[in-house]
């Protein structure tokens, strides 16, 4: 077996500057240093990194961060240091905490008609930005397709965030979670929520899959889980990540229900009560009469056009005659009305959080 190890260079000019600041200061093994008489280089391994200190070495000096589930107790409690070679270093938390950004509240209407180029993400799928401006890095909401059906290049990963809801829109796809037993299909129609951390992979796609998924807060971190082999088991489905419990949600076990709005109706994901009330997640479609103008007291609702049409009427604005593929959101406060729906309009509507209230005039 071919045996290798990596190392990062680093210049220098005095060596004997650097080697307590790596051992003592930064607390990494010297493993080698050479010449005996006279040292010019020097190796030193530690938190994960290896690296090579070099007298006259072209490199710029760079910078190392280090995470810590102790940063306090590492290197005298300083976040920011320099070495004598002028490497810096930056101390930071191992797990630093979620940071929910203030949203900046925005009326949106993100039209499919005048949608720029998809964009190539991860794992090859194609990405299209339904909240261009994040409302202020609160939210991301992104149209995805796959356009090969097969198996997925994707790997075991969770992501750290707040809420994420994957709404399979077209086509099917299988997903393995961590604790929930064996990969299961994710049909049209049907949506899962992803809790914060759970590890997942998506498996195969069935041609022209297209989902819709929701990221809180939009800017948020995927973490490859290169140890996690899943399914794993014994199955645990009602483990609570992070406060919130995985939800494979079926449209054919869901039953239609008034909706907030009059003149429509819509079934509940019970995405809300399974994550603590920090999101709702319903399936909106035409019911009996005539849609008032309303308002709500929320802080993000956000509403993707999956069937038929409608008019979006705001207070102020000219009127949007939305179709498939359209989204929209609307503020807190402001008066819409969901006008001249088509028989067949069906609406995915996402709030955070999931209780708040709406006025009907």
């Amino acid at each position: 077996m071919t045996e290798t190890e990596a190392e990062i260079r680093l210049p220098t000019e005095e060596l004997r500057d650097d080697i307590p600041f790596f051992t003592k200061t930064l607390g990494m093994r010297l493993d080698m240093i050479y010449p005996a008489d006279n040292p010019q280089i020097a190796v030193f391994s530690g938190h994960g990194l290896r690296l090579r200190v070099e007298n006259g070495a072209p490199e710029p000096p760079g910078t190392i961060r280090i995470r810590t589930d102790d940063p306090d107790g590492f290197a005298g409690g300083a976040r920011e240091l320099t070495a004598p070679n002028g490497t810096r270093v930056e101390i930071g938390e191992l797990h630093p905490p979620l940071v929910m950004p203030e949203t900046e509240h925005a009326f949106v209407v993100r039209r499919l008609a005048d949608q720029a180029p998809w964009v190539i993400g991860r794992a090859g799928m194609h990405y299209r930005d339904l909240v261009p401006s994040r409302l202020g890095g609160s939210i991301i909401a992104s149209h995805i397709r796959i356009p090969d059906g097969g198996p997925v290049p994707d790997m075991v990963h969770y992501h750290t965030v707040g809420f994420q809801l994957i709404f399979c829109y077209r086509g099917w796809v299988d997903l393995v979670y961590e604790d929930q037993g064996e990969p299961f299909r994710l049909h049209a129609g049907n949506c899962v929520i992803q809790p914060p951390e759970i590890r997942h992979r998506v498996l195969y796609a069935s041609e022209n899959i297209e989902v819709i998924e929701i990221g809180v807060p939009a800017e948020h971190v995927t973490t490859i889980d290169h140890e996690m082999e899943l399914p794993n088991g014994p199955a645990n489905p009602d483990r609570v990540f992070h406060g919130q419990r995985f939800v494979h949600h079926k449209a054919d076990e869901a039953a239609w229900t008034p909706f907030r709005i009059p003149g429509f109706i819509a079934r509940d994901t019970t995405i809300g009560e399974n994550t603590g009330g920090a999101a709702g997640v319903h399936v909106v479609r035409r019911g009996e009469g005539a849609a008032p103008w309303t308002t709500h007291d929320g802080d993000i609702l956000f509403t993707f056009v999956m069937e038929g049409a409608m008019t979006l009427e705001g207070e102020g604005k000219e009127p949007f005659r939305l179709s498939a593929g359209d989204a929209f959101v609307v503020p807190p406060g402001m008066r819409t009305r969901y006008a001249e729906p088509s028989e067949d309009v069906e609406l995915l509507e996402v709030a955070l959080p999931a209780g708040f209230a709406t006025r009907a005039e």
